[in-house]
Protein backbone atom coordinates (compact mmCIF):
# COMPACT_ATOMS: atom_id res chain seq x y z
CA UNK A 1 0.00 0.00 0.00
CA UNK A 2 1.47 3.38 -1.00
CA UNK A 3 1.65 6.72 0.69
CA UNK A 4 -1.00 9.36 -0.02
CA UNK A 5 0.19 12.16 -2.27
CA UNK A 6 -2.51 14.82 -1.68
CA UNK A 7 -3.27 16.20 1.77
CA UNK A 8 -6.00 18.39 3.26
CA UNK A 9 -5.92 21.14 5.86
CA UNK A 10 -5.41 19.65 9.32
CA UNK A 11 -3.87 16.36 8.11
CA UNK A 12 -0.59 15.34 9.77
CA UNK A 13 2.56 15.80 7.69
CA UNK A 14 3.93 12.31 6.83
CA UNK A 15 7.53 13.46 6.20
CA UNK A 16 9.28 16.77 6.62
CA UNK A 17 9.87 18.98 3.60
CA UNK A 18 8.36 21.63 1.37
CA UNK A 19 4.71 21.32 0.36
CA UNK A 20 2.84 23.32 -2.28
CA UNK A 21 -0.82 23.90 -3.01
CA UNK A 22 -2.22 21.92 -5.92
CA UNK A 23 -5.62 21.55 -7.54
CA UNK A 24 -8.17 19.28 -5.89
CA UNK A 25 -7.70 16.56 -8.52
CA UNK A 26 -3.97 17.06 -9.06
CA UNK A 27 -4.66 19.66 -11.74
CA UNK A 28 -2.05 22.33 -10.99
CA UNK A 29 -2.39 24.15 -14.34
CA UNK A 30 -5.04 26.56 -13.02
CA UNK A 31 -3.37 27.27 -9.65
CA UNK A 32 -1.93 30.78 -9.70
CA UNK A 33 0.44 31.87 -6.93
CA UNK A 34 0.25 28.63 -4.92
CA UNK A 35 1.31 28.76 -1.28
CA UNK A 36 4.51 26.92 -0.34
CA UNK A 37 5.25 25.86 3.23
CA UNK A 38 8.09 24.00 4.92
CA UNK A 39 6.80 21.59 7.53
CA UNK A 40 8.28 19.02 9.88
CA UNK A 41 6.96 15.48 10.23
CA UNK A 42 3.95 15.33 12.54
CA UNK A 43 2.92 18.97 12.12
CA UNK A 44 -0.53 19.75 10.73
CA UNK A 45 -1.12 21.21 7.27
CA UNK A 46 -2.29 24.84 7.40
CA UNK A 47 -5.43 26.23 5.81
CA UNK A 48 -5.31 26.48 2.01
CA UNK A 49 -5.86 29.79 0.24
CA UNK A 50 -8.77 28.18 -1.64
CA UNK A 51 -11.10 25.47 -0.31
CA UNK A 52 -10.67 23.45 -3.55
CA UNK A 53 -6.92 23.05 -3.10
CA UNK A 54 -4.86 20.28 -1.51
CA UNK A 55 -1.25 20.09 -0.31
CA UNK A 56 1.31 18.13 -2.33
CA UNK A 57 4.93 17.22 -1.46
CA UNK A 58 7.42 19.32 -3.46
CA UNK A 59 10.85 18.44 -1.99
Amino acid sequence: MGEYSMFSEGDKVPKGGVYIEDGENGNHDGVKNPLKVELAQGQRFPKNSNHNRKWKYLK
